[in-house]
């Protein structure tokens, strides 16, 4: 269902509290289970018309897709399966990164002390790094790593950057403190990986393909039940609405320190995954951080296709945006286009309000020039 709000985030933090006190696991629920109230429609033609437009682009989807786009100066957003949660896969990057980059802040990680990785640290799928750790491992920093995982989505990289933060326990307790709601974080890629494969890992996976071995070992029928259980209920789900809070406040420097905000966006603005998603709906003079997901296939349907990120237009405006989809078959051209049909919707928005009294025309919200 398409729906159109304000945020009111001071509201969201203390809904928070009392549903964070409660969690006793992190599976299946999420990190401070309560959603910002939502209180707006549309006000006026250019809101209604992106409305319309995201509604049209997730009726008419092979698939099932969630939308959100929040105009970060005034906090108004719009929706599209925005409460639903979302396998997230290597979106999930993204909370790693905040996680490691808030210790960094507070001093309790360092950036640049350099460690090393071994032949036992590798993980599984994506991960370039793997043919650098040699016989004597490879010594690399928290700075690298980082860098590799949102911009190569390297699965080896961000493992090492989370266990390194504290794991994913440590995650969650950002997410909780952050007020950041709507958001699961999984056990890590090896375990999460494994769980949706039907299998339990074990490091001899890592190498000679004894993931891909062991997957292949199963009946159709186990993986298949696997497979549903975690589209049915992601273990590192996420709704887009979630999504977008977090990102709009990481913009608007709630989340890190001015120099951390800076870092994080600024490598996201180099991804190198995904230039035919969100990026592929860009216009001249727009620019874009994001970070994508891909998840597992079977039978031809994919858990997991996203991008979110951040689109800053040539005056400065920014939308946060996140399209997640949980399970498709449509070629991956339709989904893709799908991301660029909202990135441009965003556009044509901003266009429409250009030059306006953007906090007065949407209500009179008043950041404070964050």
């Amino acid at each position: 269902m398409s729906v159109a709000y304000r945020l009111s985030r001071r509201a969201a933090r203390l809904a928070l509290l009392p549903a964070a006190a409660l969690l006793s696991s992190f599976v299946p629920q999420a990190v401070g289970a309560a959603q910002p109230p939502r209180s707006m429609a549309p006000e006026n033609a250019a809101q209604r018309a992106l409305a319309q437009a995201i509604r049209a682009i997730g009726e008419n989807f092979n698939g099932d897709i969630g939308i959100a786009i929040e105009d970060v100066q005034t906090g108004w957003t719009t929706a599209y399966d925005g409460d639903t949660f979302f396998p997230q896969q290597s979106v999930s990057k993204f909370w790693v990164a905040l996680t490691a980059l808030d210790k960094v802040d507070k001093g309790e990680l360092s950036l640049t002390a350099p460690f090393t990785l071994h032949r036992s640290d590798i993980t599984l799928f994506h991960q370039p790094i793997a043919a650098q750790i040699g016989a004597n491992g490879y010594t690399t920093n928290i700075a690298e790593l980082m860098t590799r995982a949102l911009q190569q989505s390297d699965n080896t990289c961000n493992d090492a950057v989370l266990w390194r933060a504290g794991g994913p326990e440590a995650v969650r307790a950002f997410l909780r403190t952050s007020g950041i709601s709507g958001i699961r974080f999984g056990p890590g890629e090896r375990k999460l990986q494994s769980a949706i494969a039907g299998i339990e890992w074990h490091q001899s996976y890592a190498s000679n393909g004894g993931f891909y071995k062991a997957r292949d070992a199963l009946p159709y029928s186990a993986r298949k039940a696997a497979f549903e259980r975690y589209i049915a209920n992601p273990m590192d789900g996420a709704t887009p609405l979630g999504v977008v809070d977090a990102l709009t406040r990481l913009k608007r420097g709630e989340l890190l320190s001015e120099a951390s905000t800076r870092r994080l966006l600024g490598i996201m603005s180099h991804t190198r995954t995904g230039p035919q998603r969100l990026k592929g709906g860009l216009q001249p003079g727009w620019t874009l951080s994001h970070k994508t997901g891909t998840g597992q296939v079977l039978g031809g349907v994919q858990a997991g296709y996203n991008d979110i990120g951040v689109i800053t237009g040539p005056d400065g405006h920014s939308y946060a945006m996140a399209v997640l989809i949980r399970r498709s078959s449509a070629p991956l051209q339709q989904r893709m286009a799908a991301m660029q049909a909202t990135v441009r919707a965003a556009i044509a928005y901003h266009r429409e309000v250009e030059g306006m009294d953007l906090a007065g025309y949407r209500g009179g919200r008043d950041h404070g020039g964050r």
